[in-house]
Order: structure tokens, then C-alpha cells, then sequence
């Protein structure tokens, strides 16, 4: 319980009151989705109360927020302050009478997304056929599909980037003689796109290749803008926490990199993963400590009100 996590920390301290705060779920707020939701919620109803705005952002889909149930976990006051940016671009929530409402999504007619599953199955295909590389793929997303590079590695109920899956996957890919690394895929995915005249947005965590129309960008960008309009917030009064900077590659960074657009550039953004890379955005200020580290900086937040 949070009480017990404020007793393990000698000292609580902030340097900047932020008006808003985006920070991704998995590896960031909480150690996995079947992860006790406790810790998180007791730092968060604080600074809902006293009306700083908080948005939860995350590739994933409401259903694996705190059980689908995250409303129960906050009044109806906490939650006119609480926005869920979900699905890689596609649900932008916000609650009305203590329930979520999306205001607005970007999700793909039939035709699109049947030709993003194609597109992907042309990937899988070409990775067959000329590599020797064996993928899956997971095609019920509402607006993307995860092709799985490394079948045969799994990551449990910890679904975020692993230490050592950076080097798995560069020792995957050559001894399948692919010497273009995840540039190679990425770029594969951007030319099979273009044959079906869709623009897509693919990432890469080393594990996923996921392509899409859309990510975590299209997420902040929206519920930033709604903030701004509603109460007047500014870039800088923002702070963005997640565990997935670090570079995957020259020039190529994890999914939470994605917060970083020019409309929320002039926000502070933190990096509270401990994998050993100094490889991270400049703009990103590495933090290490993982879920403790931003469950810490909540209490900071809130430390007057806490006291």
C-alpha cells in the first residue's frame, strides 16, 4: 500500500508544480495490468482533488485499465480531472457522470483496416520468404497490428521493453542475415504501406513491430489541446513520465518517445526506466527507479496536501 512505500522514502521533494501530467500504465504507474492498482490510485486522488489534470497514456485499450474498472477507484469530482489516452492514437477519454466517455477517436473505417492487416501479413510474408524469420501477428487491434519478432520469447505479465531484448532481437535479426536492423523493418512496413496508399506511423519496442496509423502522439497532442482550451494550461506546465525512451536504435526511440510532438515539446519529460543505454532522447531526463521513482514524484507533487 502507498503508505507504506511514503515510510521507505526518506525524503519527498519536487522542484516544479506541473498542471498536468501524461505517463504511460505498464511499467510506469504500475508493475503489469494483473498488478494491484492501490499504490497508484492513492498518489493520484490527491492531485485530482486539487485539480491537476492527469492522463493516463498507453498503446492499450480501457479494458486493461485497472481491470476495465478504473472509474470505481475515484469519485465522481477526482474524475472530471482524469483523461485516458488509449489504443496508439485510436480512444481519447475523458468522464462524464463518473463515466468514460470518448470524445474522440481515430479509428480506421473497414476498408483501412483491413488493409493494415494486409499490409502486415505482406510483412510477415516477406520476412518468410526471404529471411527465414518467423513471425506472429495479433490483428484484433482497433487501428494496428503487433507483428511479433521473436516468437519464441516471451514477456509474461510484464509487457513492457526488457532489459536484454534489445540484444536478443539485433542477434535474431542476424542470424537471419538482416543487416538493416529495425531501420530495415520499419522501412518495409513505410514501402508496403505506400502500395496500399496508407500513410503509416510504425513502431517498434524490439520485441513488436507495430504498425498503424497512429500512436502515443495523436494521444497527448488531443487531450492536450482539450486541457489547454477548458483551463488555459500551458506546454511547459506539463510533465510526461514513461519507461520506454530508451533508443531502440540510432535515431529510434521506445513508444513513450512518442509523447514528444511540437505541441508538447516545451513539457518535461522523464524516463524512469532502468535499462543500462544512455541511448535516450536528449530531451529526456533519465530518472531510473521504475513504478517507485514515479509514484514518488506523484507525492512530491501532492506533498502539501498529503502534510
Amino acid at each position: 500500500m502507498m503508505m507504506g512505500f511514503l515510510q521507505r522514502e526518506e525524503e519527498v521533494s519536487t522542484v516544479k508544480k506541473y498542471k498536468a501530467v501524461f505517463f504511460d500504465w505498464d511499467g510506469t504507474a504500475v508493475m503489469s495490468r494483473k498488478a494491484p492498482v492501490d499504490d497508484a490510485v492513492i498518489a493520484m486522488a490527491p492531485l485530482l482533488d486539487a485539480g491537476v489534470k492527469l492522463a493516463i497514456i498507453s498503446g492499450t485499450t480501457i479494458e486493461n485499465i485497472a481491470g476495465g474498472e478504473i472509474e470505481k477507484y475515484f469519485t465522481e469530482k477526482q474524475l472530471k480531472n482524469l483523461y485516458l489516452g488509449l489504443g496508439r492514437g485510436a480512444y481519447n477519454y475523458m468522464f462524464q457522470e463518473g463515466k468514460p466517455c470518448c470524445f474522440e477517436n481515430r479509428i480506421p473505417d473497414g476498408k483501412t483496416l483491413l488493409d493494415i492487416h494486409r499490409i502486415c501479413f505482406d510483412v510477415h510474408l516477406e520476412l518468410k520468404e526471404k529471411y527465414g524469420l518467423d513471425t506472429d501477428i495479433v490483428f484484433s487491434r482497433p487501428n494496428y497490428c503487433k507483428i511479433d519478432l521473436m516468437v519464441n520469447s516471451g514477456r509474461g505479465d510484464n509487457l513492457f521493453l526488457q532489459e536484454n531484448e534489445l540484444e536478443l532481437l539485433k542477434k535474431v535479426m542476424a542470424e537471419h542475415g538482416m543487416e538493416g536492423g529495425i531501420r530495415q523493418l520499419m522501412d518495409l512496413a513505410d514501402e508496403i504501406g505506400k502500395k496500399y496508399q496508407i500513410a503509416l506511423v510504425p513502431t517498434c519496442d524490439a520485441k513488436y513491430l507495430e504498425v498503424g496509423i497512429s500512436s502515443k502522439s495523436d494521444n497527448v497532442d488531443t487531450i492536450f489541446r482539450r486541457i489547454q482550451e477548458e483551463e488555459g494550461i500551458k506546454p511547459e506546465e506539463c510533465a510526461y513520465w514513461g519507461d520506454e525512451y530508451v533508443g531502440i536504435e540510432e535515431g529510434i526511440f521506445g513508444s513513450d518517445s512518442f509523447m514528444h510532438t511540437p505541441v508538447t515539446a516545451a513539457g518535461d519529460f522523464f524516463d524512469v526506466s532502468d535499462i543500462d543505454s544512455k541511448d535516450r532522447p536528449e530531451w529526456a531526463r533519465i530518472i531510473g527507479g521504475g513504478v517507485d521513482s514515479f509514484l514518488k514524484f506523484l507525492c512530491g507533487q501532492n506533498q502539501e496536501i498529503l502534510m
